[in-house]
């Protein structure tokens, strides 16, 4: 008998997500200007007031309140119906410096020895079951909400839509443990009042009634017409093709959702780690990403460990692979290294045989992980919604401040999602 996996998104609208995102700015402006600044960034975003704690350790001078509405008012909430605005909202600021017993057992002598930042386990996952590498599930969950916002930017239809959203997708597997469709869709997105009981004959009922009418319609017609068109332009029609006729669809199964965002619920950096990650379908070591320098391996060691895990799938080492790293604080090496193939592997190998090569193959200390992925570049903000796994990696130009000057230089974002391992895990692995 198959089995049904369910996964979930939230849009860069929402509070939680706005939260990381402006924790991630923060960080990406203190790196421009000091590339070994030291940041722990925490954001709350409630009604007309966003609060922004933590401890840092750098030269650079950032103002934190101008990062804050930038971000606010990329996202879209713009407006102060909204009740919470980029504009007009309040800016706390309760930085102040990093511990310097937290410091001693980071900094050596030997850039390589630097140590963990602090002790915790990381997980990286990967799945041969989508061309991106991730869970069917869970990249549907990101697209939709990706093009919905989208949809929401170009103003050209769906034009009552608001930043807040959040999808769910639940796929069916066979007994082959392969994915053979999608079973439900949910979509839940915040809107304007378009139909107001005065529209409707008086009744707030049948206002709703027709308000959810027609976003639903809306979904089904459009939405997700362009998330299959996004999925086949990407080169995956194989995850196209599993959102076939017969999925079941729930479109704001409450009823109107007008009052969202960090007006309607409080966000706070770190709160949605799963969907940053796996969405259960990978293990989550606990520890959030977002607003942590690359010195903290919650967020370094993590993407390394997604790196070795998608390259291993890649090169055929197996079909879906779990790796975990272990650290102690002030420690270079991982204290452990762990897999998990979950019975796909490829190799006759076992799969702490497997770990054992993983060792040889990638140097696992912060310093070496900092120096290959280019964590100490800003690349942080465009990891804060819609997953830091599953990215397409790109090159864009960087504006750094360089002894008070201003230079742009190319960088790139997502380099832990490069296949660039692939002949070197063959060549390991005999494949």
């Amino acid at each position: 008998m198959g089995f049904l996996f369910t996964s979930e998104s939230v849009s860069e609208g929402h509070p939680d997500k706005v939260a990381d995102q402006i924790s991630d700015a923060v960080l990406d402006e203190f790196l421009r200007s000091d590339p070994d600044a030291k940041v722990a960034c925490e954001t709350l975003v409630t009604t007309g007031l966003t609060v922004i704690s933590g401890e840092v350790r750098s030269d650079a001078y950032v103002d934190v309140q101008s990062v804050a509405r930038r971000v606010i008012n990329r996202i879209g909430y713009t407006r102060s119906e909204y009740m919470f605005d980029g504009s007009a909202c309040g800016v706390l600021s309760a930085i102040h410096e990093q511990s310097p017993d937290i410091n001693r057992g980071v900094v050596r002598e030997k850039a390589e020895e630097q140590g963990a930042g602090d002790q915790g386990i990381m997980f990286g996952y990967a799945s041969s079951e989508t061309g991106y590498l991730m869970p069917a599930s869970l990249m549907l969950s990101h697209v939709i909400l990706e093009e919905l916002a989208d949809i929401r930017r170009e103003g050209a239809t769906m034009t009552y839509l608001r930043p807040d959203s959040k999808s769910q997708v639940t796929v069916e597997y066979g007994d082959d443990r392969q994915v053979k469709r999608v079973h439900t869709i949910v979509v839940s997105t915040q809107h304007d009042e378009f139909v107001t009981a005065a529209d409707a004959g008086g009744s707030e009922r049948k206002a709703e009634e027709r308000m959810g009418e027609r976003i639903r319609r809306d979904v089904q017609d459009i939405l997700i017409p362009r998330v299959k068109e996004r999925l086949r332009r990407d080169g995956d029609d194989r995850l196209a093709d599993l959102i076939g006729d017969d999925y079941i669809l729930h479109v704001n199964p409450t009823g109107k959702f007008v009052i969202g965002g960090p007006h309607g619920d409080t966000g706070l950096t770190g709160r949605k780690i799963i969907v940053d990650s796996y969405s259960g379908k990978g293990a989550h070591g606990g520890g959030a990403f977002s607003g942590k320098d690359s010195s903290k391996v919650d967020r370094s060691a993590a993407y390394a460990a997604r790196h070795i895990a998608k390259n291993l799938v890649a090169a055929g080492v197996a079909d879906e692979m779990l790796v975990q790293v272990a650290y102690a604080i002030g420690i270079a090496r991982p204290v452990s290294i762990f897999v998990n193939t979950f019975g796909t592997a490829r190799v006759a190998l076992t799969d702490g045989r497997i770990a054992e090569r993983i060792g040889r193959l990638f140097d696992l200390r912060p310093a070496k992980i900092v120096e290959r992925y280019g964590l100490k570049n800003p690349i942080f903000e465009a990891t804060a919604a819609y997953g830091h796994f599953g990215r397409t990696p790109y090159k864009a130009p960087v504006t750094f401040v360089e002894n008070g000057k201003e230079t742009t230089r190319e960088v790139e974002f997502f380099t832990w999602e490069k296949l660039d391992a692939v002949d070197a895990v063959r060549r390991e692995f005999g494949l």
